[in-house]
């Protein structure tokens, strides 16, 4: 008796997992209202993060992270031109924490970053959001919906993310990553 109920409740929480990671990825999920704060201390609630009437990436890093740095620098590359042909837009989330933060700033600054950057030094945005490893990239629409994720970066993940972006930017769905 106990096996049966023991597999009936390790189905029922497969099947919600289950559930659970479709909305994810269909849109359903809504990013979460979390404070946040700018690069001069200043909070900033996430309800505030926009990209007028597109669709905008959530790209959480940290300057210890070597494939998240490499992807930002990647990206930062033909960042402006993806600006002026779609209206591409990242808002970079550090997770660096309280002692590491203060580094953020001139790290961007070094790097030559043109992102809108925010500090999660509490991971409270990382811990909504179910961030476990990073780089972790969201594509979010102007109505604050989450349309689609992706974990990791190897080269070349950037060109899927723009063409995630640009595709979703059209109210098409993209191809699974």
């Amino acid at each position: 008796m106990k096996k049966c109920q023991f597999l009936l409740v390790s189905l029922l929480s497969i099947a919600f997992w289950g559930a659970s990671l479709s909305a994810q990825i269909s849109g359903t999920q809504s990013l979460p209202v979390v404070q946040v704060k700018d690069l001069k201390g200043k909070v900033v609630s996430t309800s505030e993060f926009s990209n007028g009437d597109k669709p905008f990436v959530l790209s959480f890093w940290a300057t210890w992270c070597k494939p998240c740095v490499l992807e930002l620098n990647t990206i930062s590359e033909t960042y402006e031109d993806w600006q002026a042909e779609s209206g591409f837009k990242i808002i970079a989330i550090s997770i660096d924490d309280a002692r590491n933060s203060v580094k953020v700033g001139p790290f961007k600054d070094g790097k030559g970053w043109e992102y809108e950057i925010y500090l999660d030094e509490n991971s409270d945005l990382k811990r909504a959001l179910n961030v476990n490893n990073v780089p972790h990239t969201f594509i979010i629409s102007p109505k604050g919906e989450i349309l689609w994720q992706h974990n990791s970066y190897t080269p070349g993940d950037e060109i899927a993310l723009y063409e995630a972006y640009k595709t979703l930017k059209d109210g098409k769905t993209p191809e699974k990553h």
